[in-house]
């Protein structure tokens, strides 16, 4: 009796100080991801303003919008500049790139003692960086350098966490928030260009490539023949393309397996067997079948990854401590 009352409250701190860190890492991860992926499409589209008309001005950044999954954009105004800033370095909104890497550093600073001092030190000072120049003349007259700035952050970030820190189930959880942040950021960029395809020409369909980092790999693939179908197999179905939908399926697949492997050697969990059914339909898949119906695979390859999300809440975070007990 003395032995279990000991041990159960013991475990009990294991198990909530385990959940805890796997939540900070994975959403650290995802807010991060999240951070650069909207520095580099609004990079990107500021980028093309010098090409477009009023009425094609107008077409992109409802696109963005709505690749960023962004409904409610609170400015009926058409001042394209007060949509950025919006997006950027308003604080009071939690869409901005600055309230994603505050999220992100919070998150880091949670489970500082499990991350190396470097990784602290970068997102510390990205934070800072980001935070000083949202105050600043630089963010308005130079906005394609805060982008930048917010980017190679990110990247740095990324390589000094995979030199630094033990790829154990922490730097897993890492690599599943990425991988899943990164395949809802993609499915959201193309449902946004296909829905509007006959509005579209030859720039936009290089601004989608550049927004996904792909531009040049994408003609390493196809040559400079830009096309929808190309375009489409290959950000979704590319299978060695770090930001294809394929590629980060299967790393999400890995990470979740090598965390079950390393959590006690369970048969596979719901979690697993969700992100495993994911990336066999995408092996599987032939990208003329998808653009019969194009809508409708996106949305559901965002769904799954909502349950593959729920999943991984349910069975590494969120359970209960009975539950947790017997496993």
């Amino acid at each position: 009796m003395t032995v279990t009352a000991i041990t159960a409250p013991r475990a009990v701190v294991a198990i909530g100080t385990l959940s805890r860190v796997a939540d900070s890492m994975y959403w650290m991860s995802r807010y991060l991801e999240r951070a650069e992926h909207t520095a580099r499409v609004l990079d990107v589209n500021m980028d093309q303003m010098l090409d477009e008309t009023p009425k094609s001005g107008d077409l992109r950044w409802n696109r963005v919008l709505a690749s960023l999954r962004i409904h409610d954009y609170p400015d009926a105004s058409d001042d394209v500049f007060r949509l950025i800033r919006w997006l950027t370095v308003d604080q009071t909104n939690d869409a901005a790139i600055v309230s994603h890497i505050a999220s992100a550093r919070e998150n880091a600073r949670q489970i500082r003692e499990q991350i190396s001092s470097e990784m602290w030190q970068e997102i510390n000072q990205l934070y800072l960086q980001v935070r000083r120049t949202s105050k600043s003349r630089q963010w308005r007259t130079q906005p394609h350098k805060f982008f930048l700035m917010v980017k190679h952050g990110s990247h740095l970030f990324q390589g000094i966490t995979d030199s630094t820190m033990i790829h154990s189930e922490g730097w897993q959880f890492i690599q599943v928030g990425r991988s899943l942040e990164r395949m809802i950021a993609i499915t959201g960029l193309l449902e946004a260009y296909f829905q509007v395809t006959h509005e579209l020409d030859y720039l936009a369909w290089i601004g989608l490539l550049r927004s996904c980092t792909a531009f040049e790999a994408y003609c390493k693939v196809y040559t400079a023949d830009i096309r929808p179908d190309c375009i489409v197999e290959f950000l979704l179905l590319n299978n060695r393309f770090p930001h294809s939908v394929r590629f980060s399926a299967e790393q999400t697949q890995n990470a979740l397996l090598a965390i079950a492997s390393s959590s006690g050697g369970r048969s596979k969990g719901q979690a697993e067997r969700l992100a495993g059914r994911l990336r066999a339909s995408l092996d599987y898949a032939q990208v003329d079948e998808i653009l019969q119906d194009m809508p409708t695979f996106l949305r559901s390859i965002h769904r799954q990854c909502s349950e593959i999300h729920t999943a991984i809440y349910q069975t590494y975070i969120d359970y209960t401590i009975d539950a947790a007990l017997h496993r």
